[in-house]
């Protein structure tokens, strides 16, 4: 980049090195942008794309398959569910944490992240990626797209796909990069599958799904690319159709056999509709082909881990260390899966492992797991202290303040368990167990109202909760009788 910008101080109007600066420039900033990413502040609060409010289970992502349709999958008592109530995925994907179309205004208020009160917002990202990207270049800024005349660079394609990768993924300026994909296309007559990809992109980026959708299209009509087939889909899940995902995906991979990203896309799919016998099956197909794949090693280890056999997920997960994965969730999953296959010695040198590789970001997660140890072997003390120091490091930690309730009931301190399960409650609206747990104690101290509505709410949170069922009955045999 320096050497372009000495060329390009002596002679202004060198096309090449203006070219490859351009590209180089590009490239610096280049992200894939196929995956979902996080909804934020900004998405929540401008989103004005109907979504249907009561889809039927196993169309929506906002309504995924429950386990009476899932025959033999774990159910939401088993299988954790994120703050969306989305089921956990065995990796960490953008939008792994939320479901487009279910997260909430106030949900999206909150950051998620530990320390910070800071909300997301993905618009916010490109334009803070933008800004930074021209402070950082020597000199100024290299082009200021404002001032060009984009119908004279449409004329001339090989600068103008330099200059609309340069508008979209350095200055991050959807609206120009939609100017000139518009001016390009109708230079190229209409046939140039790459600038109806773009356009889609940057209509995409502006929030504009249906046209996107259409122009999407339309670049496959011309030419079948992987890519393009990608970028569509990724609109369907934001217009929260993934039947449509479904189907484009095997629609492309007839054309494309063997292709992982479209296997993986199509795992991805089933994983978020909560259809595991599927997605386990689409997981395999892509080892298949890819056999040292993280995603799909991490995913089966996941699922083999919930379905209650711990010792095959720890041998994927070993896989994955082999492959020289190293991080602290890792080693985080090789304890839990040592200590439910009974081999107690490794548990706690997994543990140490991951603790001392952690960070703020996931030190409440490994604490909590190991709180959960502790009680798993009898010893409440260290439970408890586990349980306060994921407190003390994620304040938002709505499962280990859970559990500190139940362990604050076993001393006996009533009102402060009563206080865990509400703070869980209010923290975590997705999760049935502190409802069901405060209303458990309620119906003990004799407050059969309180009892019925926090009931209620832990089945609104996990509809099969027989626990929750069984007791709503008893109130009801209460209430008769009163």
């Amino acid at each position: 980049i320096e050497l372009c910008s000495d060329l390009l101080n002596k002679n202004p109007y060198d096309q090449a090195v203006w070219y490859l600066k351009c590209r180089a420039l590009t490239l610096k900033n280049w992200i894939d942008d196929t995956e979902l990413e996080e909804e934020g502040l900004a998405e929540e609060l401008l989103d004005d794309n109907a979504i249907a409010q009561m889809p039927r289970p196993g169309t929506s992502l906002s309504r995924p398959l429950t386990s009476a349709q899932n025959a033999g999958m774990p159910n939401q008592g088993v299988r954790p569910m994120s703050s969306s109530g989305r089921p956990l995925t065995g990796f960490s994907r953008p939008g792994t944490s939320s479901r487009p179309g279910s997260s909430s205004v106030e949900g999206a208020f909150a950051s998620g992240r530990p320390g910070t009160s800071r909300p997301v917002t993905a618009s916010g990202r490109f334009v803070r990626l933008g800004t930074a990207s021209m402070l950082s270049e020597p000199g100024g800024v290299f082009i200021n797209i404002d001032r060009l005349d984009l119908r004279k660079y449409a004329a001339r394609p090989a600068l103008a796909r330099a200059l609309c990768d340069y508008i979209l993924y350095h200055d991050h300026n959807p609206k120009k990069g939609v100017e000139l994909c518009a001016l390009a296309t109708v230079q190229a007559d209409y046939q140039d599958w790459w600038w109806k990809e773009r356009l889609g992109k940057s209509y995409y980026q502006l929030g504009l799904f249906r046209e996107a959708e259409k122009q999407f299209k339309s670049s496959l009509k011309n030419t079948d690319i992987i890519m393009t087939t990608l970028e569509l889909c990724k609109v369907y899940l934001r217009l929260d159709q993934p039947n449509s995902a479904l189907d484009h995906y095997a629609k492309a991979s007839e054309n494309h056999p063997g292709e992982i990203s479209l296997i993986l896309g199509t795992a991805r799919v089933h994983d978020m509709l909560n259809n595991m016998s599927q997605a386990v099956l689409f997981y395999k197909k892509v080892l298949y082909f890819d056999s040292s794949n993280v995603e799909s090693i991490a995913c089966l280890a996941s699922h083999h881990f919930y379905t209650d056999q711990p010792e095959i997920a720890l041998r994927f997960y070993r896989r994955l260390l082999q492959m020289g994965v190293n991080n602290p969730e890792l080693w985080n999953n090789l304890g839990l899966c040592c200590f439910y296959a009974s081999q107690y010695d490794m548990t706690l040198n997994c543990f140490e492992r991951s603790l001392s590789m952690a960070d703020d970001d996931n030190m409440a997660d490994i604490w909590y797991n190991i709180g959960q140890i502790a009680i798993g072997i009898g010893d409440l003390g260290l439970a408890y202290q586990s349980f306060k120091i994921a407190v003390s490091v994620d304040s938002n930690h709505a499962e280990s303040f859970n559990n500190l309730g139940v362990l604050e009931l076993r001393k006996g301190n009533v009102d402060q368990a009563r206080s865990n399960f509400q703070a869980a409650a209010r923290l975590a609206a997705h999760m049935f167990e502190p409802s069901f747990n405060g209303a458990l104690l309620s119906f003990k101290l004799g407050d059969f109202q309180e009892s019925f509505e926090l009931a209620n709410r832990s089945l609104e949170a996990f509809p099969e909760h027989s626990d929750s069922t069984e007791l709503i009955r008893q109130l009801k045999q209460h209430f008769t009788m009163l």
